[in-house]
């Protein structure tokens, strides 16, 4: 057989591959709702992973790779986990606040930071992180803070804050 022929068949095997899962550069804190999400997460992959393989011989193995692949990616955030105390002030928004603000439009909006993984802006579950995140944390009810925006800078006041118990 020719080495052409050798190596067309590794770029075929390696191809099928998913791309790895990128693990953020950011300190991995989550609320208590946050690490039970991603255990659960993990959970149900290694069930689906053992269902897969149960399959032997019929089981999809792209199907296979991609779990494998988020295997990898949610025990690595569950090992690098850090779970922050229930956030309890009302005078200091941190990890787990609910957080009421207005913008410049005088625009009313309620959020709740939490880890990256729990993040989901359309449910106003924001990534203590990111541009929004990190403007709210620290600051106190009355505070005006600048949001750090790709399209620009805009101020926000801190109206309540809200003491989210897990």
């Amino acid at each position: 057989m020719s080495r052409a022929f050798v190596n067309e068949d590794q770029a075929a095997a390696q191809a099928d591959q998913p791309v790895e899962r990128r693990v953020s550069d950011q300190r991995n804190y989550v609320t208590a709702n946050g690490l039970r999400q991603l255990q659960r997460r993990l959970t149900e992959l290694n069930t689906l992973r053992s269902e897969l393989q149960a399959q032997g011989e019929r089981a999809d193995k792209q199907r296979l790779a991609e779990v494998e692949r988020d295997l990898r990616y949610f025990a690595a955030r569950v090992q690098s986990a850090q779970v922050v105390p229930a956030a309890l002030s009302t005078e200091k928004v941190q990890i787990g606040s609910r957080v009421r603000f207005i913008d410049d439009q005088d625009q009313e909006h309620l959020v709740c930071l939490v880890g990256e993984d729990e993040a989901d802006a359309a449910r106003g579950l924001i990534n203590w992180g990111s541009p929004l995140g990190r403007a709210l944390l620290g600051a106190a009810p009355g505070d005006e803070v600048t949001w750090r925006r790709p399209v620009g800078e805009q101020a926000i006041e801190i109206i309540e804050i809200e003491a989210a118990g897990q």
